[in-house]
């Protein structure tokens, strides 16, 4: 998943505060603001304090006004320098501020941050809309596109133009003044719904507690699963008790293995139930008028429904592509969920029970179906899959396919202990950007693994600025003397936004805006998810699988084992996935304002789907944060990912065709995919990539729905 800290000149993420017009620009007391006298000028997050955000933003968006001023009052005829270039320039403090409050406010909150982020949500949105609203700027930037023949522009220029015009136009600068004041006031109040969405949900996550205190309702849990609930009940002041959290690698486990099923559905009653039970963190109410908002946006800009506006910048274009490629693997799917329901029910019944399968049984029998069919149980992986060698895999990976390298540093500040860095020099030992990761959960870190930056990429007087990229995830955490062991599930999240960093770090570009993962949400996921190919392919995992306590490589016996049962239960995997896709084009499609409930709106949109009682959508609506704690977001995008695993189906093929370590189509997927952000259209970057359209074919033989 990728999470931008900032957008292209028209949206910061994160917070601004309203600014005055006298300071001034003494920074030296606050180190957002001072330049970055620190290795590689990184954020200094050893002596940035809360207190020291909401004065930094006052004088970073004092600075931007002043940058726009500058810019709608030149007395020069309008360029491309002097006001497209002026314009992506513009607000670069402001981006630095955001960049480290955002980060921060996902990955290490409080009370404070989230009060500052919650308070002062409206003004980001003014300060955006002051922007993309005003007149005279917009003039400026019309009279460039209307005569970019006569600038002499390159294709990357061009882009640049492009996108800033239609930036303007989209974010409504051709409207009336009436109408800019509806849109200001829409914009102003959805970007307070998707801010109290995103806190509402942290805060139900880490309420929940499910406290066992008979050793023997453990039964079925593997050892090292009731050691870290022990840490945490140690640590919530309840020692001699276990404690089982809504974290993945709490919850996810305890439905897999515990034999109790009584305290899997309380559990999982708890999982699915976020911000859903009608307390002061309920959500029912808030993304009903968060998807109402956004449809009432999208007719004041012209468009029939916030889908339609969404898609229009993205390679499937329209509602309908989406809907066409999501419904063509609905029917496999659920054919196959069908089948493996029905083997669950069976075991169910064999063991004496007459009750039909329910969400919370599912994991639970088909971990068993898997280790009865395949001899195959994820705890006999799991020594293979610690931290340290899926993370060194994942760099090795990335060393024979583009020659990089990656050395640790201790000499940068960090916003957490946990936080590892590394410098990434590229094959002729030059630099080429830094990576930060952060990779366990805690209460201050909302959920998920996501990638961001604290600086993108860009040029300078004909110098590469080179990017600091961030991944966070939140993974299984070191129990005792023993190391994080990870899930294979969770090493393929690793290979995952190791994925997006690549695609930060080798950007090539000369503008900020167009950098990186700057890129339609459907592309996005091009990068990230083709490196989860190489996580499971069997030449790399002997070289990276590796037995914590004895080296030894993983052997051929288990790979084989992994191999039988790779679709194994991938009607679930793809179903479940799907459900939520179609649950956000449903919300994003509508062309008049929902008047049900949520509860309602769901229900009717599964029901029409053909979604089973066994399996739910893997976000439900009240906690679909994808899709409901950004202003924008993946809304309407979070088929997204099964678009791209077409992509990456395709484009590993390319390279299991010539080796998957071949220089030559490695090289071409650098050249053409990694560095060039948005500078050009992604299907013609795959194409030049690949020489062809891809194919799915891949991608149903891929989950065995062929």
């Amino acid at each position: 998943m990728i999470k931008r800290s900032f957008f292209p000149f028209l949206v910061v993420a994160a917070i601004v505060v309203g600014c005055t017009n006298d300071k001034k620009n003494d920074y030296s007391d606050n180190p957002l603001l001072a330049k970055y006298e620190t290795p590689f000028e990184v954020p200094p997050f050893d002596k940035i304090k809360d207190e020291h955000f909401r004065p930094a933003f006052e004088e970073a968006i004092r600075v931007h006004n002043l940058e726009i001023d500058s810019i709608v009052n030149n007395t020069e005829a309008p360029t491309f320098d002097n006001t497209i270039v002026a314009l992506e320039n513009a607000g670069s403090l402001l981006s630095k501020v955001s960049s480290v409050f955002s980060s921060l406010n996902s990955a290490n909150t409080n009370d404070t941050i989230q009060a500052i982020a919650k308070d002062l949500a409206p003004l980001l949105s003014g300060h955006r809309d002051n922007i993309a609203l005003n007149g005279k700027l917009f003039e400026r930037v019309k009279t460039v596109y209307n005569t970019k023949e006569s600038f002499g522009l390159d294709a990357e220029d061009q882009k640049l133009l492009e996108e800033s015009y239609k930036g303007f136009v989209r974010s409504g600068a051709n409207l009336s003044d009436t109408d800019k004041e509806k849109l200001k006031k829409i914009n102003a109040e959805l970007s307070v719904l998707t801010t109290a969405f995103g806190q509402n949900l942290l805060a139900e996550t880490n309420s929940f507690e499910l406290v066992v205190d008979k050793e023997e309702d453990l039964a079925g849990l593997p050892a090292g699963l009731k050691a870290a609930a022990a840490e945490t009940a140690k640590a919530k002041g309840k020692e001699g008790k276990w404690v089982f959290t809504l974290s993945n690698p709490s919850v996810m486990p305890f439905l897999q293995y515990a034999d109790n099923r009584e305290l899997r559905k309380q559990i999982w009653d708890g999982y699915q139930m976020r911000s859903n039970n009608g307390n002061a963190q309920d959500n029912n109410e808030t993304l009903i008028k968060i998807a109402n908002l956004r449809l009432q946006r999208a007719n004041l800009l012209g468009y029939p429904s916030h889908a339609a506006y969404v898609l229009e910048e993205s390679m499937a274009a329209n509602s309908s592509n989406a809907y066409a490629l999501l419904n063509k693997l609905w029917n496999p799917a659920l054919n196959k969920a069908k089948v493996e329901a029905a083997d669950i029910q069976k075991v169910m019944a064999d063991e004496g029970f007459d009750f039909d399968v329910a969400p919370y049984d599912w994991r639970y029998y088909a971990e068993k179906i898997r280790s009865t069919r395949f001899a195959l149980n994820e705890e006999e992986l799991k020594p293979y899959f610690s931290l340290t060698a899926v993370r060194e895999g994942a760099f090795a990976t990335a060393n024979k396919l583009w020659g990089i390298t990656f050395v640790a540093l201790n000499n940068v500040p960090t916003y957490h202990p946990e936080v590892e860095v590394y410098e990434v020099k590229d094959k002729d030992g030059s630099h080429l950007g830094l990576l930060y990761a952060d990779f366990f959960p805690r209460e201050s870190k909302r959920g998920g693994a996501w990638m961001t930056s604290f600086r993108d990429q860009f040029t300078k007087d004909g110098k590469r600025i080179a990017p600091v990229i961030s991944i966070v995830c939140n993974f299984t955490k070191p129990v005792g003397d023993q190391p994080a062991l990870l899930t294979f599930d969770e090493a393929s999240t690793l290979f995952h936004e190791f994925g997006h960093a690549l695609h930060g770090l080798f950007s090539n570009v000369k503008y900020q805006s167009l950098a990186g993962t700057s890129v339609s949400r459907d592309f996005v996921e091009l990068p990230s998810q083709i490196m989860e190919n190489w996580a499971s392919d069997p030449e790399v995992l002997k070289s990276y699988a590796k037995h914590y306590k004895t080296g030894e490589a993983i052997p051929d016996s288990l790979i084989t084992k992994m191999e039988n049962a790779g679709t194994f239960d991938q009607g679930f995997a793809t179903t479940e996935y799907l459900s939520a896709s179609l649950l956000d084009m449903d919300y994003h499609s509508i062309t008049k304002p929902i008047t049900v409930d949520a509860k309602t709106f769901e229900k009717t949109a599964m029901d029409k789907a053909g979604l089973i009682d066994a399996i739910i959508p893997r976000y439900k609506s009240p906690y679909f944060q994808h899709i409901f704690s950004n202003p924008v977001g993946y809304s309407a995008g979070y088929y997204a990912y099964i678009w791209a695993e077409v992509l990456d189906s395709d484009a590993f093929a390319a390279f299991k065709e010539k080796g998957i370590y071949d220089p030559a189509t490695a090289e071409s997927f650098r050249k053409n995919i990694l560095e060039k952000g948005n500078t050009e259209d992604p299907a013609k970057l795959y194409k030049a990539f690949r020489g062809q359209d891809p194919d799915p074919i891949h991608l149903m033989k891929k989950r065995g729905l062929n």
